[in-house]
Formats: structure tokens, sequence, C-alpha cells
């Protein structure tokens, strides 16, 4: 329901013709927003009432165009009731769009989707990531084929999606697509924008989002123990490219960077930090967050031992890193080899830096999170809460002061 909703008539003194008359308009403002509507009327502006707006006098004329007005406001009213008796929500636009007849004309949802998803790409390496445009690309893709599935029709208008559209799209995520439910909710997520674009826009009354709920769920990220890193370190490999990709991942495990973060590290990025000691100032990618992390010993080792690396030295690069897929495939060769029953992939460094690097050995989580260039850092508490051996270690410290003292019941 609208909160506000106010017409009034006014003269353009900007556009007055050869006779002298100015043009009458109607201006309706619905919640703050206007819309102006030719009046298909003029007057002398010196026998227009600016206060009262209308007519000034009594004469015939001044009589007849007030009546007009006053109809042409009538059909205003009676509109709006219309519409809110429809849509419950009406835009100033809106509104004017029915009053000209131009209201017919259809919003298709498909191209407003593509077109913001151009947008995105005019805008990689500035405001969005790569990977953000991938996203809203399959995000385009999943809703083409759900109005498909659905519809039997290649695409909807936007003022047919409701809250029925949502709740059959995010079953169809679950269902046709066998998404798990944070993938789901996720791709339902990026769709919610190109709805608030369409409201924003004023080409949506109604919010079809009000009464969806989905939540992410915690997800136990797996990450490697500290005799399995120390297995992969002592590991003897035969073949060099598996002995590159090991030391890369380790390096990883032992500062905490994502993959891309890696990847596009150069020497400039090595720097001397507040303890005098060599640390790594970059920015994430994903978040283009700063993160700063103080070199562990083996992290500098595995940065010397590549220094003269021939890829290195030529692409300026602190290592000479595979891609993703060609990383990940080594690393399954890797915990094969090593005995490890865990499915690999190089992002498991970052949560094992996250867990058995900091969070175990007592680094603060403030630090941690900062380290991870975590935007919230209610991310870094997921990796606390599966710590059991932290929480273990902690309670018997306190166990053992407590015996120590003899207190009752554990009681201080």
């Amino acid at each position: 329901m609208n909160k506000t909703f106010n017409l009034l008539f006014f003269i353009k003194k900007n556009k007055i013709r050869t006779n002298g008359t100015a043009p009458i308009y109607l201006r309706i403002t619905i919640d703050g927003k206007a819309a102006d509507i030719a009046a298909k009327r003029y007057i002398d502006p010196q026998k227009w009432d600016v206060k009262a707006h209308k007519a000034v006098g009594n004469s015939q004329e001044a009589k007849t165009l007030n009546v007009y007005l006053k109809t042409l406001e009538q059909q205003v009213y009676d509109s709006h009731y219309q519409m809110l008796k429809e849509e419950d929500f009406v835009t100033s636009e809106g509104l004017k769009s029915k009053l000209l007849g131009t209201d017919v004309s259809t919003r298709m949802l498909l191209p407003i989707f593509q077109d913001h998803n151009d947008k995105v790409e005019a805008l990689v390496g500035q405001d969005f990531a790569p990977g953000t445009l991938e996203r809203y690309k399959t995000s385009l893709k999943h809703t083409q084929e759900f109005i498909i599935w659905k519809y039997k029709t290649s695409d909807i208008d936007i003022t047919k999606i409701d809250h029925a559209f949502i709740m059959d799209y995010d079953f169809w995520l679950r269902s046709v697509r066998k998404c798990a439910n944070n993938t789901a909710v996720k791709y339902i997520k990026n769709f919610k924008k190109i709805i608030r674009l369409c409201m924003a826009n004023g080409w949506l009354s109604k919010d079809p989002f009000l009464s969806y709920k989905a939540k992410l769920k915690v997800v136990e990220r797996p990450y490697l123990t500290k005799e399995e890193i120390q297995a992969i370190y002592e590991k003897e490999f035969a073949s060099d490219r598996l002995i590159q990709v090991r030391d890369i991942f380790l390096f990883s495990c032992y500062t905490g960077l994502a993959y891309v973060d890696v990847k596009k590290l150069t020497k400039s990025n090595v720097n001397i930090g507040i303890d005098c000691d060599q640390w790594i100032f970059t920015h994430r990618q994903k978040t283009d967050t700063s993160t700063r992390v103080p070199l562990l010993p083996l992290a500098q080792e595995l940065i010397l031992k590549y220094e003269d690396h021939p890829e290195c030295v030529n692409s300026n690069v602190l290592f000479p890193v595979l891609s993703n897929q060609k990383m990940n495939s080594y690393l399954k060769e890797i915990v094969n080899v090593c005995g490890i029953n865990k499915e690999l992939t190089f992002h498991i460094a970052r949560h094992t830096f996250a867990t058995t690097v900091t969070l175990s050995n007592g680094v603060p989580i403030e630090s941690v999170s900062k380290m991870l260039g975590h935007t919230n850092i209610k991310t870094t508490q997921h990796y606390a809460k599966i710590l059991d051996k932290k929480v273990s270690d902690d309670m018997s410290v306190l166990r053992g002061k407590l015996q120590s003292k003899k207190e009752i019941k554990g009681l201080g």
C-alpha cells in the first residue's frame, strides 16, 4: 500500500507558445516520486492561480477549464483506486502509463537480466571479479531453462513474477537441477538482484520475495591435520610437476591465500612488515580487500626455492602456478600417494591455514580474519566451530587450573 499520493496542476512557463499561452500539466506524486502528464489545455499565465492550481475568475472560459481539470483529476483518482485493487502498490510512472494507455507494453525478464550481465561484464576488473560475471551468466541460463520448463515459453513478462514463481524456481533448482541448499539459495539471491532492479525502476509494484525465506546452511569445511601436512611435506615425488604443485599448495597452507591470489603474486608483494620480517602485501581478488600476511619460515623457504625458476623470472611471478583445474588434478594424485583419505582441492589450503596452522595454535580469531581478508568475522567463525581439538585443549587447561585450586563443581 502506498504511503502518500498527491495531485496538483501547474503551468510550464518555459514552454509558452507564440500566442502567449502556457501548457497546463498535472503532477502525480506517489511516495515522493513524481510523474507529469500534459493536460492538453493552455492558459495565459496571468489568468492562472498558482496557489489554488486553477484558472482565475468566474468567466465562462475559466469555469469550463476548471471543470475539465476537475474531471481529469477524478479520472486519476479512479485509475489509482483501480490499480490499488489489482496490485496493492502503485508507482507514479505506472499510473501515468495507465492514464496515457501506454501500460499495455510489456517488459520481458530475460532482456533485463542480460542487460544487467552486460553491465557487469563491462565493469569486470573494476567493480566486479570475473567469477561474479560467471555466476550471473549461469544464473541467467538457469532462469531461462526454468521458464521453458515451467511455462513452456522462452520468456516471461516481469509483472507475472510473483511468490509462486519464486517458490517454483526454488523447487526446480533443488529437484530438476539437483542443486544443494546453499547453491540453490545463491542462484535465487542472484535472481533477486534483478527483481530489485525492476522494483527500483518502478517496473514492478510488489516484491515477490516478501514471503520467501531461505537460509544458507553452515557447511563443515574440510582441512588437513598437522600430521597430513607433514606427510605431504616429507613425501618424495618422482615427478617435478607433483613437487611443484605440492610446494605451491603448502605455501597457501601457510599463508591462507586463495588460488587466484597466489597465482598473481610477484616479488613486489613481498615487503618488510611492522616486525621487520617479510610479509605478503596483496589484495584479495574476490572481495578486493587488503590482505597482509606475515611469512612463516616454510613460506619464506618456498619463495626462495622458486626464485630462479625460469617461469618465475620470465613472467615476474613468485610461483609457476598451473591452471586451477590442473592443480586440483595433481593434488588428487598427491593425496593418493600420501595415503590421505580426503577429497583435496587447492582451496582446502586456505581452510587448513585458518584451522590447523592458526586457530589451533592460539592465533586470535580477529588476526586470522584479517589475514584471510574476510570482510565479516562471522565468516571466520565457521572455522572456529569445527575445532574440537582446540576446545578440548582449552578445557584441559581449565580443568588443570580448577583441580589445582580444588574448586567445588568447577565454580570459581
